[in-house]
């Protein structure tokens, strides 16, 4: 049983995927996109990691404000995350995302990584932080 996790955001989809036993979180890839709206191939690639993986569960970082408001961004996650329950038929799971990506930013700086390469690892560390904070929460 493995266990997807996504960082979904305006032109990338971090990706990250569990072990087989869902005791930790590995980065897969980083999915973009030139327009926000153009879901199709994106969804295309998800659905390929999924069958490659076996995947039998998302879990789709959920972009709530500091104050626990839902805005546009966290609107959009869930109606992404309803477009990836119709098209897979898996269970999505909502997961509080607030500060993965400026952790994932002091991981990168932390590990000496130059600032013009982070760009390219950012949304996949965080998706490891999405994933891997679910996963700790149901090893409890």
């Amino acid at each position: 049983m493995r266990i997807m996790g996504l960082d979904y955001g305006t032109k990338t989809v971090g990706v990250a995927i569990s072990d087989p036993l869902g005791i930790t979180a590995q980065g897969i890839t980083t999915i973009e996109r030139k327009d926000e709206n153009k879901l199709r191939k994106t969804c295309a690639q998800i659905e390929a990691l999924i069958e490659e993986y076996q995947v039998t569960k998302i879990v789709l970082g959920f972009p709530k404000h500091m104050n626990n408001d839902i805005g546009e961004r966290a609107q959009k996650s869930i109606e992404f995350g309803e477009m990836l329950h119709r098209r897979t038929g898996l269970e999505v799971v909502m997961w509080d995302e607030r500060l993965t990506t400026v952790s994932a930013e002091r991981t990168l700086v932390e590990n000496n990584v130059r600032r013009e390469d982070r760009k390219k690892y950012i949304d996949k560390i965080a998706a490891i932080f999405i994933l891997q904070g679910y996963l700790d929460s149901i090893s409890k």
